[in-house]
């Protein structure tokens, strides 16, 4: 099963969208996971802890025998 995300549409002034692409792409990440971790240091900068969501397991599911 694939991870649930949430999805919504995100209006940025095309000077910082363009700080941030350049930003993600000098860190080897896509814009939008750069948008999450610079939301997440943003947090965490105010106190608020924002935790994570279990990630789904990979690979092959055991055989049963």
């Amino acid at each position: 099963m694939a991870e649930q995300r949430k999805a919504f549409p995100l209006r940025l002034d095309p000077a910082v969208h363009a700080a941030v692409e350049r930003l993600a792409a000098a860190e080897l990440r896509s814009a939008n996971a750069q948008i999450e971790i610079l939301l997440r240091e943003a947090l965490a900068a105010r106190g608020v802890e924002a935790g994570r969501s279990p990630r789904p397991r990979r690979g092959r599911p055991p055989k049963d025998d």
